[in-house]
């Protein structure tokens, strides 16, 4: 280490034995003429999910949105993906929790027999490269118009999508997808994450859709050039974490087979002590349909004093928030209460402990100075510090004063110590008229 190269990346692997949440403190030695200690130890927490997926992304063609897909989906460490021609992906169909079918045409037809076979859950990217006789054929749940017309759609937010909680990217604002004109026929209980928008007419036709059948879960795109929507996405935000928030949302639902439930939860594990601690809630009615009209409370109790605290979630948008930025770092449980039913789900999360002023390794000098010169003082290095006796010796606001004070009370209002003096004469005379010295 020198003045110029005085950093040092160091990359660690943790064990990870078990699922939940991990925290670990993260220590360095002060060297031995280091005044600031308090700054060498950080603390830290890892959560630990049980979440591998092995994605297959299958194509017949070329084309960016794979590699945008790919990207995407493994921005997620605990996820990998390989891309496969139709043929390659028979044999390790065991090895993926989900395929993704990207314009699927008559090279598939084997594969989806054996996804058929298999109950496997899938992902149809359709476009205009899609043969869309042949998926109307091995499709028993949607049907599409078939024709050569092609035509590109925008996409609006189903804000009443329940199956899991969607954040609205401002999809509208994301280039149009390349597709095939023509509407998509359902023939099974379906919901919409995205519609179709035909310049500025918005239609209650689906773009993005999932539906489940006999504990298979699917969804189908109806359009190609995602990549650009990933584009879009860090063009708005500058990173390209909305997006692939979005898409892993989708993907960890696909790859999954438990049951949707009522009351869904949206939180993170830990927090760093400088951000804000918001819980994100969706409560749905008996058919599933978002239900504004609820009232949630959350329960959060910290599990090192015990003390509990009930608020209200505000509804917000499309599902229910409260924030607990308030809160101190501590351990804490919580429960997530409907007040007319009950239905509840618990969680537990950490809140770090974060001091702004330990993050500093330097004195600020130009805010030092500016306090000097606002407070009517003076500002010292300790290259000058002779300088700070001499002005302090000689200021006259720091002379020495001495004061004193007298309190003056008769005798006669010490009663006992009064009461005191006269026994001690009475008994002294006594004693003195005893012994004849009166």
């Amino acid at each position: 280490m020198s003045k110029v190269d005085n950093s040092q990346i160091l990359n660690f692997t943790l064990p990870a034995n078990s699922v939940g949440v991990k925290t670990y403190r993260a220590t360095i030695y002060p060297v031995v003429s280091e005044k600031n200690k308090s700054n060498n130890s950080r603390n830290f927490a890892v959560e630990v999910i049980d979440e591998k997926t092995n994605v297959a992304i299958v194509s017949s063609v070329l084309h960016p949105d794979l590699g945008a897909l790919k990207k995407s989906i493994e921005s997620n460490e605990q996820r990998q993906v390989v891309l496969l021609k139709p043929q390659e992906a028979i044999k390790d169909l065991d090895d993926f929790q989900l395929v993704i079918l990207y314009q699927p045409n008559q090279t598939f037809k084997i594969l989806f027999e054996a996804l058929e076979l298999q109950n496997k859950n899938q992902f149809i990217i359709a476009g205009p490269k899609t043969d869309w006789r042949f998926l109307n054929t091995v499709s028993r749940n949607y049907q599409q118009d078939i024709n050569s017309v092609k035509e590109e759609y925008q996409a609006t937010l189903n804000t009443n999508y329940n199956t899991f909680i969607v954040d609205d990217l401002n999809f509208e604002s994301f280039p149009p997808l390349h597709s095939a004109f023509g509407d998509l026929e359902f023939s099974v209980p379906h919901e919409t994450i995205l519609y179709k928008k035909l310049g500025s007419l918005r239609t209650k036709q689906p773009l993005l859709a999932t539906f489940e059948t006999n504990g298979k879960r699917e969804a189908i795109l109806l359009g190609e050039n995602i990549w650009k929507w990933r584009a879009q996405s860090f063009v708005n935000d500058k990173n390209f974490m909305g997006f692939d928030n979005f898409l892993g949302k989708l993907v960890q639902y696909l790859s999954s087979n438990k049951r949707k439930n009522r009351l869904n939860l949206d939180y993170e594990s830990f927090y760093q002590g400088n951000n804000n601690v918001n819980i994100s809630a969706q409560f749905f009615n008996k058919n599933y349909e978002f239900d504004t009209s609820e009232n949630l409370n959350i329960t959060v109790t910290d599990k090192l004093t015990k003390q509990s605290r009930t608020i209200p979630l505000i509804l917000k948008n499309n599902n229910y928030q409260v924030d607990l930025s308030s809160l101190p770092a501590s351990d804490y449980s919580f429960t997530v209460k409907a007040t007319s039913e009950n239905i509840s789900k618990a969680g537990n999360f950490k809140i770090l402990e974060y001091n702004v002023e330990q993050q500093f390794l330097n004195a600020d000098v130009a805010k030092l100075k500016r306090l000097a010169t606002h407070s009517q003082g003076q500002s010292y290095f300790i290259n000058n510090y002779t300088s700070l006796f001499d002005n302090l010796i000689n200021d006259n606001r720091f002379k020495p004063i001495q004061k004193s004070s007298k309190n003056i009370v008769p005798l006669i209002d010490w009663k006992y110590l009064l009461g005191l003096i006269v026994l001690a004469l009475a008994i002294e005379w006594f004693l003195r008229k005893y012994n004849g010295l009166i």
